[in-house]
């Protein structure tokens, strides 16, 4: 379903009960949003995969505005505090409080941006494989440990300046670097996610807001808890990175977990251990 927003539709789709019997009483489920990565990508990557959560959580899927099946709207539209505010709309909207806000990866920089802008308006924040700051000189030497000097050559002439040359040769070479096992169904789930891509997005991201992206001085502002997920071997959103995350959060306010043998999105790498650590999360 597409949801209206103010000027924009975001798409939309829900898995799982928000209200379930519980003895003689109806217990509500807390809600989760999941904002998904790229950008230019959408929703689809998480399923069916995040369903085993829906048992403690109602999860709300969506694509950012410009993104998936959401609509395009135009790029002065195409900014984190554009897409922190999509996130209070979109409760206001669909009538969540105190959501929990799941994002990985460029999502969990919308969802950094969103905890900073609106500190009062989760009831937890989750940040898998994420980072607070756009730093190529702590990803190379995890490309070169994992693929060799030649990969981390691309992939610093990629993150320097994305061409559409380069991004057929990183999407190829670089990104099977990403986790450190493969899905079965991973071509499948790439189409899946390359069919409504946009890529006139990842491009103003890429040479616009991202060069100067850096909230590590405005974490301090994050008032609710945050779990933040990193794997070991994660070569674009290095494990140093979210480090600097868990160090700026207010002290009491992070729960910081590393996990080895494992890369980008905890939960594809380690779904046992990540999705146990987010359960623990949200019902604590």
């Amino acid at each position: 379903m597409r949801v209206a927003i103010g000027n924009c539709r975001l798409f939309v789709d829900v898995e799982g009960l928000g209200l379930v019997p519980d003895g003689n009483t109806m217990r509500e489920r807390p809600v989760m949003l999941t904002l998904h990565g790229g950008p230019g990508f959408d929703h689809s990557s998480f399923k069916p995969a995040f369903g085993e959560l829906s048992d403690v959580a109602q999860i709300v899927y969506y694509d950012h505005r410009g993104q998936g099946r959401s609509d395009r709207r135009s790029a002065p539209e195409w900014n984190l505090a554009q897409w922190a505010d999509d996130v209070v709309a979109l409760c206001d909207t669909l009538g969540i409080e105190n959501p929990i806000v799941y994002g990985v990866s460029f999502g969990g920089m919308v969802a950094l941006k969103y905890a900073i802008r609106h500190p009062q308006h989760p009831a937890k924040v989750i940040l898998d494989s994420t980072t607070a700051v756009n730093d190529i000189e702590i990803m190379i030497p995890v490309f070169e440990r994992l693929g060799g000097p030649e990969i981390a050559h691309l992939a610093r002439a990629f993150w320097s300046g994305p061409t559409p040359e380069l991004m057929s040769r990183y999407l190829n070479e670089c990104m099977p670097l990403y986790n450190r096992r493969a899905r079965p169904d991973g071509k499948a789930a790439q189409a899946r996610t390359l069919e409504t891509a946009n890529w006139d997005l990842f491009n103003h991201w890429s040479n616009g807001e991202e060069t100067n992206y850096d909230l590590t001085g405005e974490l301090r502002k994050i008032a609710k808890p945050v779990l933040v997920l990193a794997g070991e071997d994660d070569p674009v959103c290095p494990v140093v990175g979210s480090q600097l995350i868990a160090d700026g959060i207010p002290s009491g306010l992070g729960t910081f977990e590393r996990f080895d043998d494992c890369g980008h999105g905890v939960w594809r790498d380690q779904p046992e251990a990540g999705f146990d650590a987010i359960r623990r999360f949200i019902t604590s």
